[in-house]
């Protein structure tokens, strides 16, 4: 399979309630949360009008001509909030898609793109036994605080080059 790494089109914006429904960590894949669970205000605020800001940033990762997943951040307050003007990341690919380094890449990318942008660190929120946490930790973010079972990542973005 072949990974186009590209920013997302304005037609495209929809997708991110799906990725955002991804990106919610449900380890019983027979007990999901109901789609719905998007919509509450603690998570709409991570896609709604999403490029109205400035700073919204967004690459998709696409297979075949089909988008299979995305990352993307904004400033918000929202779970991983670290300070202000410091971006909150969300990222997700379907089932199907993980696994195979398609997150890898494309969380790269999006904080090569963000580094580029001038910007100075990225933050999210990882459940600490969702698998994801250790992609996150090798690519350079570290936990700054704790909540129950929850990690606030931040990860400094002045010298990607380290960060594998």
């Amino acid at each position: 399979m072949e990974l186009l790494i590209r920013p997302i089109r304005q037609t495209e914006l929809p997708l991110l309630e799906d990725f955002l429904y991804e990106a919610v960590w449900q380890p019983d894949s027979n007990r999901r949360l109901p789609r719905e669970v998007v919509r509450t205000p603690a998570l709409r605020t991570y896609v709604e009008a999403f490029g109205s800001q400035d700073g919204d940033c967004c690459l998709v990762a696409e297979v075949g001509g089909e988008v299979v997943g995305a990352a993307w951040c904004r400033v918000i307050r929202g779970f991983g909030w670290t300070g202000e003007r410091i971006p909150e990341l969300a990222v997700a690919l379907y089932s199907s898609f993980r696994g195979c380094g398609f997150g890898t890449r494309l969380l790269r990318a999006l904080l090569e793109e963000l580094s580029g942008r001038g910007c100075c660190a990225v933050s999210l929120s990882v459940q600490r036994d969702n698998p994801a946490a250790r992609l996150y930790l090798r690519l350079g973010f570290r936990t700054v605080a704790e909540h129950g079972g929850e990690w606030v990542m931040r990860c400094d973005l002045g010298d990607r080059t380290g960060a594998e």
